[in-house]
Formats: structure tokens, C-alpha cells, sequence
């Protein structure tokens, strides 16, 4: 039995070596939203927010980054990131200090963030995957790859559109049922 969600492996995944911060946004918060009573929620969504702020850093919005980071260090909680295998006060040190250099903006050059895990088991977990699916670890970002740099613009969204829409008339269907 794992010790940790399979989607926080994938995330630490993503962050690690594709440097996909979209894809561990996407992951985690899915997890965090189908365990809504997750003791470790409030972490969860520190986490997102680094890879949230990550993703702005790296397109050049500035403003997006500094906001997410600074959330998402009042979000993560030192236990929990111990509990979840990361050094919390290596981890806290780093983000911190790319707080200062994001308000700066005079030294606002992009740079990949690592996140300091204390637990080897889970390193190792984490470095077998890689080596599967032909992935390295700590590899740093394509940033010319703009599949990776604008995944949000770039991707598929027609099932979401198609889910709003028909839970928009499903609404006024409700709605008219009751009037």
C-alpha cells in the first residue's frame, strides 16, 4: 500500500521532470477535490499554488507568480509537508527566497524550483517512474517548448464547454420546473 496518493507521486512527477506545472496543478487538484475532508487539504493547495506560480513565472507574468507564492506559503503547513515527505524548512527557505527575486523583478529571470524531499523511499519511488517512462529527474525546463510554456491556451477545452452548457440548461430546466 502506498504511503502517499498516487497524485501527489504524480505531481512531485511533474514538477521533477517534465517541469509540467499545468499537469500538477491539474492532478492534485482533482485529488483534493474528490477528498474534500483530506486532513492534508490546506497542503495540497500550497502545493498547487507553487506550481501555479511556477507556471506564471515561466510566461512572464510576474504579478500571477508573486500572488500564488505568496498564498501558497501561508497554505502549506510544516507538518503536513513532513508528512508528505518534504523538508519543510529547506522548502519554505526556497520559496521565500523566489518571493524576493519575483518582487525584485530586476532578477525575475525565470528558474526551475525543486522541491526538497526528506524522504529517500519516496525520491526513489519517484526516480523509478522517471526511469520507466524514460524521464529525468530534475531536468530543467524546455522553454521552447511552447506546448509546455502556454498549455492552458493550447489545450482541448470542448468537454468542458459541453459540461457548462448542459449543466447551464439543466439549471434553467430546474428552474423552470419550480416557476
Amino acid at each position: 500500500m502506498l504511503k502517499y496518493p498516487q497524485a501527489y507521486i504524480n505531481y512531485l512527477i511533474h514538477f521533477h521532470s517534465e517541469r509540467d506545472y499545468f499537469e500538477c496543478h491539474e492532478v492534485l487538484e482533482e485529488y483534493w477535490k474528490e477528498h474534500p475532508g483530506d486532513v492534508l487539504g490546506s497542503t495540497y493547495v500550497g502545493l498547487i499554488q507553487v506550481a501555479v506560480s511556477l507556471y506564471h513565472w515561466r510566461r512572464h507574468n510576474h504579478a500571477g507568480a508573486v500572488k500564488m507564492l505568496r498564498s501558497a506559503l501561508k497554505m502549506l503547513r510544516d507538518t503536513d509537508m513532513t508528512q508528505l515527505g518534504i523538508d519543510p524548512e529547506a522548502f519554505r527557505a526556497r520559496l521565500t527566497q523566489r518571493l524576493e527575486v519575483l518582487e525584485t523583478l530586476e532578477n525575475g529571470q525565470y528558474e526551475d524550483l525543486d522541491i526538497p524531499l526528506a524522504d529517500s523511499q519516496l525520491e526513489a519511488l519517484c526516480l523509478q517512474h522517471c526511469s520507466r517512462n524514460e524521464l529525468t529527474w530534475l531536468s530543467p525546463s524546455d522553454l521552447s517548448n511552447t506546448q509546455l510554456i502556454h498549455k492552458h491556451t493550447l489545450r482541448d477545452r470542448s468537454s468542458v464547454i459541453l459540461e457548462r452548457e448542459r449543466s447551464m440548461q439543466l439549471k434553467l430546466l430546474t428552474k423552470r420546473d419550480k416557476g
